[in-house]
């Protein structure tokens, strides 16, 4: 299987342009009875996403996915990827978001020095909109590569001007990400960003993850070194309908990374991260959308048949 570096971009120009086009013709009601039948066409037509999450499932539940299971796992992600025009468009009005964990971060940005919000690709990262009507007085910029995710970007300049504005480019190069983090961080705001994937030739740390080794960027961490500031860890997870559940974690009053021991601090820092990733996975397991070789296996890459752990059940799961 190719590297997610050469895989098309998994919400594509033309899957995004249709989502939009029923959701703002028809409504979210209706374009949420329509993602059935555009499931099944991605599911029928991308093997490489199938077997990925194939892989990915395997892991998480403890058994062999079934096609039921791969397809609930795409169609999940449908629904997220419609949900976030909406979240961009309306705010939070069409959804019932329960946050947990807000005092954590307000805690965090009282103290005025800004706030790191690290996130990974489970649910809707666009659910943080919801913290516009929360906290209205604090800044939100969200770091974004434009060039990998370029139909992303034309929806955020298309539905929500202002929040395209104020995102951070990653492919601008590390040196202008870190000044304009840190600007926003500067004016007491909160400065977002994913670091669960990461970019070609970018430096990663090798942990285990769901009981196998994975590699994880180190630049998210970098970045925060550098920033000094409160690292808190937040989740969008997708419960299903129009719930959403926003949860923030404390992880961090600021990232030091010692020169001496830079790899040790490194692995310590991704390890902490993964392991809530996971604890996620296994609560929420048909959340997590990177739809690729995440593990770096071959293209005869099989589905495990050693079970993994268990999953945690939950009532939303």
């Amino acid at each position: 299987m190719s590297s997610h570096f050469q895989q098309r971009e998994g919400g594509g120009f033309f899957a995004i342009w249709l989502i939009r086009t029923i959701g703002l013709r028809l409504g979210r009601r209706v374009a949420r009875v329509l993602l059935w039948p555009i499931a099944l066409y991605f599911f029928l037509r991308r093997p490489a996403e199938r077997l990925a999450s194939r892989l990915y499932l395997a892991r998480v539940l403890g058994r062999a996915p079934t096609n039921r299971d791969v397809f609930h796992h795409i169609h999940m992600f449908s629904a997220t990827l419609l949900d976030r025009m909406f979240f961009l468009s309306r705010g939070e009005r069409d959804f019932n978001v329960d946050v947990e964990g807000l005092q954590a971060l307000d805690d965090c940005l009282d103290e005025g020095r800004g706030v790191l919000l690290l996130g990974s690709h489970q649910g809707s990262f666009e659910s943080l909109r919801a913290l516009g009507q929360r906290r209205p007085d604090v800044p939100l910029r969200v770091v974004l590569d434009k060039q990998k995710t370029p139909a992303l970007t034309a929806l955020l300049e298309a539905l929500a001007p202002d929040v395209g504005a104020a995102v951070i480019d990653a492919s601008r190069g590390g040196t202008s990400v870190a000044l304009a983090m840190g600007e926003g961080a500067a004016e007491g705001g909160m400065v977002a960003l994913l670091a669960d994937r990461g970019h070609e030739k970018e430096a990663s740390r090798v942990v285990s993850f769901l009981g196998t080794p994975a590699p994880f960027p180190a630049g998210p961490w970098l970045l925060a070194s550098a920033l000094k500031i409160p690292v808190v860890l937040c989740f969008g997870i997708y419960l299903g309908g129009n719930r959403y559940r926003l949860i923030f974690e404390h992880f961090s009053d600021g990232i030091d990374i010692p020169r001496a021991n830079r790899a040790q601090a490194l692995d310590a820092l991704v390890a902490r991260f993964a392991s809530r990733i996971e604890h996620y996975c296994r609560l929420y397991p048909f959340n997590w959308f990177n739809f690729y070789d995440f593990w770096q296996e071959t293209s005869t890459a099989r589905v495990p048949t050693a079970p993994a752990p268990p999953p945690v059940q939950h009532a939303d799961a």
